[in-house]
């Protein structure tokens, strides 16, 4: 049985990354991911950053964010071993639930172009912004 339940920090931390790094295609780990900056965001939103487990394993994660306004939607991963049994499905369900309940009208996620995973979201409604949208992103 898949069970949904909030990410604990720093207990969740070590198989949250080891899932991240074998999510493959899709899942880069990065200056964002150390302990100290999923501290951060736990302290922002911790009911927006959810695990799947199965057992005591933890078979999945999505993180959420609300900044008041604009909701976004990063680090969904299915352990490979696990896909295609609805896991994103349940996940993403939930995510968007709780950025509803918060008073979110609109969120955004980014994935790398040609990524498989676009097809999922697709079908879940979300649409491609391209042209309109053009990224930026800089280090601080």
């Amino acid at each position: 049985m898949i069970t949904l339940r909030q990410y604990q920090h720093p207990a969740d931390y070590p198989a949250a990354l080891s899932l991240w790094q074998r999510a493959g295609e899709g899942i880069s780990v990065g200056v964002s991911d150390t302990p100290e900056e999923i501290e951060k965001k736990t302290k922002r939103d911790p009911d927006l950053f959810l695990l799947a487990e199965a057992g005591q394993q933890v078979i999945g994660s999505v993180i959420g964010g609300f900044d008041g306004r604009r909701g976004i939607i990063y680090h969904l991963a299915v352990d490979p071993a696990w896909r295609g049994q609805g896991i994103a499905t349940q996940l993403m369900d939930e995510v968007e639930n709780r950025l509803r309940a918060k008073g979110c009208r609109k969120a955004y996620l980014l994935i790398l172009r040609g990524n498989s995973v676009a097809e999922l979201y697709r079908k879940r409604g979300w649409k491609s912004m391209e042209p309109r949208v053009e990224i930026f992103g800089k280090d601080l």
